[in-house]
């Protein structure tokens, strides 16, 4: 029996290099990213739902919303109903025929920047006396699209 020098595992090997103790983990996160990308992709296409035959009926589609109703008030600070002029003894019995036909109707107020805030106010105020409880204002986006 031969005997040659015994080594510990602490010393260098023959060719002068420590072992390594490290796990190398740039496979794993290659593998994980891909993984990633994969999850990324699939996830919104399973999202869709299950199919299924869905059953025939004879109810009426679900109607689409109405137009808004329109109050212009021009520089002037006479108030328009769409392109109509509105006199103030005729404006109330207007708004509340209007507003009996379907008081949860959406209405913008358009005033042009000339009138007087308390003169919009004040139309506003009619608007919802008339019945109405929905009542925006319209304004310029700096762009230049109108944004109620």
């Amino acid at each position: 029996m031969g005997m040659g020098p015994i080594r510990s595992q602490d010393t260098d090997d023959e060719f002068g290099a420590a072992p390594l103790s490290e796990i190398n983990v740039t496979p794993l996160v290659d593998v994980m990213l891909v993984l990633l990308i994969i999850f990324m992709v699939a996830a919104p296409l399973m999202t869709v739902g299950v199919p299924v035959q869905l059953p025939k009926t004879a109810a009426p589609k679900v109607a689409q919303p109405k137009q808004p109703v329109v109050v212009t008030i021009d520089a002037q600070g006479q108030p328009f109903l769409d392109k109509e002029p509105l006199a103030p003894e005729t404006m109330m019995p207007r708004l509340r025929a209007l507003a009996g036909a379907d008081p949860s109707q959406v209405v913008l107020v358009r005033g042009d920047k000339a009138v007087p805030y308390g003169r919009i106010i004040e139309i506003m105020g009619q608007i919802n006396a008339a019945g109405f409880s929905r009542v925006s204002l319209i304004a310029q986006a700096p762009g230049g699209s109108a944004t109620p």
